[in-house]
């Protein structure tokens, strides 16, 4: 009763969305650091792979957890979003932003959507096989020079997004303050672009 509660506040909908972002953040780093294996080369990636499945019950709790926080984010944002655009106008408002609505900030329920088009793609993909050969999988996948394209094209909006989602998650957390405002505005394009080289360099490294 207290969550639903919570919940029906806008306040309580930013935190929602500012802590489930700030897990998703997480995990995208742990992805970035297990797929950054594929540098060096596909067995050393598989190697990586076989050390994760080998604790199932870990990657079942983990798998439910991912999932959950990533039906929460969804919801909340689209709520969030049909609630603005309802009342325009009003809403959270801080004394001074470290930075100025974007392109980024008015396009979060679009790029949020790709983002959700993308991960279903890419898991029906390394889906069809079996994680015992998901080296083999990833290879295959990155020989399509479309299939590149695509995953390249999902990094740049997963960047947009998050260009705009990393200052929400901060804000909402209350680093508000001049003194953290540069770094703040400039993490803001470091975070983003950091996460699209290093996807973009591994989608790229199967042509090169």
């Amino acid at each position: 009763m207290l969550f639903i509660q919570f919940f029906k506040s806008s306040i309580g909908k930013k935190w929602i969305m500012a802590c489930s972002g700030g897990f998703l953040l997480l995990f995208l780093c742990s992805h970035a650091a297990g797929n950054a294996t594929l540098f060096n080369s596909l067995p050393l990636f598989q190697a990586y792979s076989d050390q994760l499945h080998s604790h199932p019950l870990i990657i079942a709790i983990l798998s439910k957890v991912l999932f959950m926080v990533f039906v929460i984010h969804i919801v909340t944002g689209v709520v969030l979003f049909l609630q603005n655009r309802k009342a325009r106008g009003t809403g959270y408002k801080v004394q001074k932003r470290a930075v100025k609505y974007s392109q980024a900030s008015r396009t979060m329920i679009y790029s949020g959507l790709f983002i959700l088009l993308y991960i279903l793609v890419h898991t029906c993909a390394v889906s069809f096989g079996d994680h015992g050969t998901i080296g083999l999988t990833i290879s295959y996948l990155f020989s399509s020079p479309l299939v590149i394209l695509f995953y390249i094209i999902s990094f740049i909006v997963l960047a947009i997004h998050l260009n705009h989602g990393f200052w929400s998650m901060l804000q909402t957390f209350g680093v508000n303050h001049p003194e953290y405002n540069t770094l703040i505005r400039n993490l803001t394009y470091i975070v983003p672009v950091f996460f699209l080289l290093i996807f973009s360099a591994i989608s790229l490294l199967f042509i090169f």
